[in-house]
């Protein structure tokens, strides 16, 4: 039987866990072991609370977040993306359900796309000759918690509704 309190109280938690792990990748440009694994290890936890079955909603989380790395640590090999992004998306994977994960994938491109031009322009601005570094850890926990909150709040989840049967 789900616990929604509980779901919540662990939903709220990660939503926290993103907002640090974007604040720590602007000012380090780095995203903490600690938080990652305190987000992976918190899942398990999410699936009891939610009444996620082992066949197939653990399997799919478990397999989502496994390619996911996979996927991510090759990009990570080319040196396109940080370590702590590749945990941290890996790790977020285990939260969030297979069509969402899509979206957020989809949703931290953009987001990504519109910092690094952001981050570009400022960095021209400033003219600054170093290697520029996109705290990209920000896209993904923004796309993140946009996927948590349209998933459940109540006015994200009316809204989704309504502008989806335009």
């Amino acid at each position: 039987m789900p616990n929604v309190e509980f779901q919540y109280v662990l939903l709220g938690a990660l939503a926290i866990a993103l907002v640090v792990a974007a604040f720590t990748d602007i000012r380090r440009r780095q995203i903490d072991n600690w938080l990652n694994a305190a987000i992976a290890l918190g899942a398990p936890l999410y699936w009891w609370a939610s009444g996620l079955s082992l066949w197939p909603g653990v399997a799919w989380q478990l397999g989502i977040s496994l390619v996911t790395f996979a996927i991510c640590a090759g990009l990570f090999a080319l040196r396109a993306m940080g370590g702590g992004d590749v945990k941290l998306l890996a790790a977020l994977a285990l939260w969030i359900t297979p069509a969402w994960f899509l979206k957020l994938v989809i949703m931290m491109a953009l987001l990504g796309g519109v910092l690094t031009i952001v981050m570009a322009v400022w960095h021209g601005m400033r003219s600054r000759r170093e290697r520029l570094a996109i705290p990209y850890g920000v896209a993904i926990s923004s796309a993140g918690l946009w996927a948590l909150a349209s998933q459940f709040l109540p006015a994200a989840q009316a809204t989704a509704a309504v502008g989806g049967m335009g």
